[in-house]
């Protein structure tokens, strides 16, 4: 119990203060959500991804391992929600509003700290190829996700085209390739680093004004099963998945902790976007982001304590 403890106060609560800073200032100044989720977008999370993966000393095979095994467990949440709304005989809406709350999970303004918190430097390092891939994946496969779970059919193809952290991945990958000649633009990559290194608080901050103007049914039904596919589910796959691929040490403990990231908080800016389910996808972010806390402090204990052999951190 003891380690239990230590573990939340160290890793969970640090990043729960900050959620909750966010929550405490919007009760106090009603602040404007659509603005900070498009200071994320448009500015913080491309820098970041921009700046962290052009200049990550990984190498080339581990990052390309790391984004196949992001991509499987993506697809074995879509197989489990899949199965679970068909034995549940789930209503074809709510069928994509599973699909989008379990599959596209926090790597961002929850998985960066978290790594930074409860690992080495490698952390953070592996993360920013998790983030990668999934907002690549939030962007594409979310919006596609959202769209056809509306009432409402809207255009995909051209909203995933103006997404800039798409384009900040591709950049940045070519900018890896010819070793990030950006890095000698002073003016250029000096602020970029202050927008990187902002990241961590300002999405925290955000993602607490977000929990606080939600207003949440009671996780029953759908939404219970979303939050456990998401929860237990993640880890449980990543559990196995590490294996198969061969993972070993810190970097299999930071991909199974990773996995059992809350719902992705542009899950509920998507849902809204499109006309789809969106209290269900605000439900599924703010019961996951709390409940998180305690599954990865959870994971964190048992990790450390050797029960997983390949992944001990």
């Amino acid at each position: 119990m003891l380690v239990f403890f230590e573990i939340f106060t160290t890793v969970c609560l640090p990043i729960l203060l900050l959620a909750g800073l966010g929550w405490g200032l919007d009760r106090i100044f009603s602040l404007d959500l659509k603005t900070l989720i498009k200071l994320n977008l448009y500015l913080f999370v491309p820098s970041f991804i921009l700046v962290r993966l052009s200049s990550s000393d990984l190498k080339g095979e581990t990052g390309a391992a790391v984004v196949g095994f992001t991509l499987c467990i993506i697809l074995t949440m879509g197989i489990l929600s899949w199965i679970t709304s068909r034995l549940r005989g789930v209503e074809r809406e709510e069928r994509y509003s599973i699909k989008l709350s379990t599959m596209i999970y926090n790597s961002g303004n929850w998985g960066i700290p978290l790594m930074a918190l409860a690992f080495s430097e490698l952390g953070g390092v592996i993360q920013v190829f998790v983030l990668a891939t999934m907002n690549l994946t939030s962007f594409s496969l979310g919006i596609f996700l959202a769209n056809a779970g509306s009432r409402e059919r809207n255009g995909w193809i051209v909203p995933i085209l103006k997404q800039p952290s798409p384009w900040a991945i591709v950049l940045a990958l070519i900018l890896r390739a010819n070793g990030n000649p950006l890095e000698e633009v002073t003016f250029l990559w000096t602020p970029m680093n202050y927008l990187a290194n902002a990241l961590v608080a300002f999405a925290l901050i955000t993602l607490g004004v977000q929990l606080s103007k939600t207003k949440p049914p009671h996780p029953r039904g759908s939404l219970s099963y979303a939050l456990v596919i998401r929860l237990l589910g993640g880890p449980a796959a990543a559990m196995g998945l590490t294996w198969l691929f061969g993972f070993q040490g810190e970097i299999a403990a930071i991909l199974i902790v990773g996995a059992a990231a809350p719902t992705a908080v542009n899950t509920a800016l998507l849902a809204h976007e499109f006309k789809a389910d969106s209290q269900f996808a605000a439900a599924a972010v703010f019961y996951s982001t709390l409940a998180a806390s305690l599954v990865v402090t959870a994971l964190l204990a048992i990790l450390r304590a050797g029960w997983i052999p390949w992944a001990i951190p």
